[in-house]
């Protein structure tokens, strides 16, 4: 599934290595469309962890991204893995 949000960007995490061919990065935005601000983490990996290197905090920026879920020992985790970062003008 293919989604897009809006916001400003808040924070920006260090480049993760989990293996010698995987890594990711996670980052979060600030949006204001609801009522109350909501602060949305998303998550880049593999050759997409540069994607938000061009952003500095503060900036306003659309994400698209994939909603992704797994399930691990009978647990269920969530993941908003972005594949596209833009600069709102």
């Amino acid at each position: 599934m293919s989604y897009e949000a809006k916001g400003i960007l808040y924070a920006t995490g260090e480049i993760i290595q989990r293996s010698e061919n995987f890594s990711t990065r996670q980052f979060t935005i600030k949006t204001t469309a609801d009522k109350y601000e909501q602060f949305i983490t998303f998550e880049l990996v593999k050759d997409k962890t540069s994607l938000i290197e061009t952003f500095g905090v503060g900036e306003e920026i659309t994400v698209s991204f994939n909603l992704r879920g797994r399930e691990w020992k009978e647990k269920f985790f969530n993941t908003l893995e972005a594949w596209k970062v833009e600069g709102i003008f």
